[in-house]
């Protein structure tokens, strides 16, 4: 019950630069699009009318930065469900406010930011900082502005600490205040123009001022992530809660075309602030796609309903290993290790979708792609975090199972897990999505 060590290394490789390229939610639906479409996957749009069939394969996107993705069996025509696997595309960042450049002391530049999700802070200090997001402009049609992807790619600035020597304390706890200690130094130089940052935007976009409405952009690290350890054990890179899963989702997903099963790739946006969007896991968006779909296969209510009653949902969203400094923290039974295989997350007060039945369906899964399985609960005493799964159920009653590959330092800019994991949920959410 090992993955090959170079097959798994390849999948890491693949993660990586995955990630590399896909430094805001934007970019991360945008790639997911070009490769769907690149499998002859149709766009369609929310916003027209659809045309689909059996034996389609279709995705659509909202806002930008969710995306669903699915594929029709002739089996959904008779009330066989959806297999269906859920992510999310954002990360804890800072955001770029919309009036953001200030001077000190008539000689530094820095852009002003708020916190995005639940970032661990100090992991952002001293590292170099880029700039992510969409640029929106002037276009034909005033409810249908011209969207532009941005990546200024090189790094733009830095978080500076305070020196030890001003504050002695440090190293026995720090205590950051959003406003005032994170924000990015951008320049240095008193004989440089302090340029609006729309200035930056219109000269990597060559566009006129006038043609700028606003723009969403957000902090990332530039650095690429990497394989380490002495036995190359361990994958060390950004966002991996959560690209790690929507990138094994979608290659789970498009690996298994050819199965005769219906299917659904769902990745969704602002998990990390609640899900309490448009484009988000709260809102009716996946259950609208799901309702679209049958009417346009002309299935009557009872076989619609039927159709849901017969899905299931895969949440996956990364879980947290036991960490080799702090074992205390974890549940002294019910603790993953790196490398241990996908985890199955349970909590008995509903943060997590989880049931017997729904995991017996994901254990079976393991077992028939040889990939082992753990299990994950918090300790007692201890809160723990929410996900996907539940806050879809609000909107659709599905059966389903919360899953996530074990990490450390998750909501760190640098997150840590096991570099054999990623190979080991792709193959399993294979023989979920293909097994009849």
């Amino acid at each position: 019950m090992t993955a090959p060590r170079n097959e798994a290394l390849a999948e890491c490789d693949s993660l990586i630069d995955f990630i590399a390229h896909s430094p805001s939610a934007f970019h991360v639906v945008e790639n997911f699009a070009a490769r769907l479409t690149d499998h002859g996957f149709t766009r369609l749009d929310l916003r027209d009318a659809w045309q689909v069939m059996p034996g389609g394969r279709y995705f659509l996107t909202y806002n930008g930065t969710s995306l669903i993705a699915f594929q029709i069996a002739n089996g959904l025509l008779s009330g066989d469900g959806f297999r269906m696997i859920a992510s999310h595309s954002d990360s804890p960042t800072f955001r770029i406010k919309p009036h953001c450049a200030t001077t000190v002391a008539n000689a530094m530049n820095r852009l002003s930011v708020e916190t995005y999700g639940g970032a661990i802070l100090y992991s952002w200090l001293d590292r170099p900082i880029s700039l992510a997001g969409r640029v929106i402009c002037k276009g034909d049609d005033p409810l249908r502005p011209e969207i532009r992807l941005v990546d200024f790619k090189k790094p733009i600035g830095v978080i500076p600490s305070v020196a030890i020597h001003f504050n002695r304390s440090v190293n026995e706890g720090a205590a950051f205040n959003k406003q005032v200690d994170m924000q990015i130094l951008t320049q240095a130089s008193a004989s440089l123009k302090n340029l609006d940052i729309t200035d930056h935007l219109c000269q990597i976009l060559d566009i006129e001022p006038d043609a700028l409405l606003d723009f969403d952009l957000y902090a990332y690290d530039p650095t690429p992530g990497c394989i380490a350890g002495l036995d190359d054990s361990l994958i060390i890179c950004p966002k991996q809660d959560n690209l790690t899963m929507a990138f094994e989702s979608y290659r789970a997903f498009v690996d298994t075309m050819d199965s005769e099963t219906s299917k659904m790739l769902i990745i969704l946006d602002n998990e990390e602030v609640g899900s309490g969007t448009k484009q988000g896991a709260a809102s009716p968006l996946v259950k609208n796609v799901i309702e679209r779909i049958c009417a346009k296969l002309n299935l009557d209510l009872e076989t619609s309903q039927r159709a849901v009653y017969n899905s299931f949902l895969v949440s996956a969203d990364m879980a947290h290993a036991i960490h080799p400094n702090h074992p205390e923290l974890s549940d002294p039974k019910n603790f993953p290790i790196l490398n241990g295989g996908p985890v199955i997350k349970y909590n008995a007060n509903q943060k997590y979708m989880t049931d017997a039945d729904g995991a017996a369906v994901f254990k079976l899964a393991c077992q028939k792609a040889n990939v082992p399985c753990q299990s994950f609960v918090n300790r007692s005493d201890m809160a723990g975090g929410s996900t996907l799964g539940n806050i879809m159920t609000t909107q659709l009653p599905l059966r389903g199972v919360d899953v996530g590959n074990p990490m450390l330092a998750m909501h760190s800019t640098r997150e840590t897990a096991g570099s054999k994991d990623p190979l080991f949920l792709r193959l399993a959410l294979q023989k979920f999505l293909s097994e009849q």
